[in-house]
């Protein structure tokens, strides 16, 4: 069923090898992102990197980034860089997993075939850093005021996977020593990227949750182009929890295939190996679903793909936001939570299920 296919890495410059996971072909820049901090550092940064760089006068239209075709212009997209302003200051309910999005980043310049992004962000789903933080940052303390003694949850990567472009900003290093400043406000974000270096001295006091997204590595070999390997996300994650971090993962979207169980043990086994007993880790389990409208997309940027979206395999199931998905059959699910919570009893004794659906 799995077809694994080899991915293509950046090209970057010498002296940046190993520091920047994305360096983008072309950067647009908001006039007013430049009279920021962080927008001036990523305009010298991407200036050095020999970026192509044009002005824009909204990060939300952009026009100039090429490709005659749907696969085409996905690809330019992400290799696109967008750097503006947030003006719209009032942040979306991030339910159940959190309170708030926390609106960092917009997009990610990974290449996954069954991502959700490929429907939410269109057709050409470039990445948008924004570079008024201590605005945003502004923001989110009023919502934690709002809701004293109350704790409130900020979750950082609903839309994105604000870590590739860290070396590029710094917001997120800012955010997480925000976030240990406050008793009562909590930061959560998730990665499959494993750049994790800057961020192991900022003094988080607890209060950031790292979450890395892990699978099995058929899964990451067929449909996880231009992201990490399982054992770089492992090992990225073990550096985390061993720099004091609340640390948990991410294993989605599961997917039944011929070997599934066996390269998903692997994954069990290989976080035995990094996280003893005693260790204190979340765990978040999805099973694999599309929608209508992801899978025409994904077949425009990935004819070729092997992703398996049989709708007569599947169970039709209509969403909390109007529209419907294909879920695997009860029996199916069935199997899939068993196998899972077998695993987490003979590996993982110690980590609290968040979810598994």
């Amino acid at each position: 069923m799995i077809k694994k296919t080899q991915s293509r890495g950046s090209r970057i410059p010498g002296k940046y090898r190993g520091v920047f996971p994305f360096v983008p072909k072309r950067a647009f820049f908001e006039k007013e992102a430049l009279h920021t901090p962080v927008g001036r550092r990523v305009f010298e940064i991407v200036k050095d990197l020999g970026t192509e760089i044009r002005l824009t006068g909204s990060h939300n239209r952009i026009t100039g980034i090429p490709g005659s075709t749907p696969r085409e212009a996905y690809l330019e997209s992400k290799r696109t860089l967008v750097v503006g302003v947030r003006k719209t200051l009032d942040f979306q309910t991030c339910k159940p997993s959190a309170h708030y999005q926390l609106p960092l980043v917009t997009g990610c310049p990974g290449l996954c075939q069954y991502c959700y992004l490929n429907t939410t962000l269109g057709k050409k789903p470039y990445l948008r850093v924004y570079v008024n933080i201590d605005e945003i940052l502004g923001r989110a303390k009023e919502y934690i005021v709002s809701r004293l003694p109350e704790e409130t949850v900020f979750e950082g990567a609903a839309t994105s996977d604000p870590l590739p472009v860290e070396p590029l900003t710094g917001v997120l290093a800012r955010t997480i020593g925000f976030f240990g400043e406050q008793e009562k406000g909590r930061f959560r974000f998730v990665t499959k990227f494993a750049n994790v270096e800057s961020l192991l001295q900022v003094p988080h006091m607890g209060h950031t949750r790292f979450r890395f997204s892990i699978n099995a590595r058929s899964v990451i070999e067929s449909f996880e182009q231009g992201a990490p390997r399982l054992v770089q996300r492992i090992e990225a994650a073990a550096k985390v929890e061993r720099a004091g971090y609340p640390t948990g993962f991410l294993i989605a979207p599961i997917i039944k295939y011929d070997g599934w169980q066996e390269e998903y043990r692997e994954i069990f086994s290989r976080l035995k190996d990094y996280f003893g007993p005693g260790r204190s880790l979340t765990l978040e389990l999805i099973s694999h679903r599309f929608t209508k409208r992801a899978k025409t997309n994904i077949l425009e940027v990935f004819p070729e793909t092997t992703l398996p979206m049989e709708e007569s395999e599947r169970k039709f199931k209509f969403g909390q936001f109007g529209y419907g998905k294909y879920i695997y059959p009860p029996e199916t699910m069935a199997q899939v939570k068993a196998f899972m919570h077998e695993m987490i009893q003979e590996y993982l004794p110690q980590a609290e299920i968040e979810y598994l659906i």
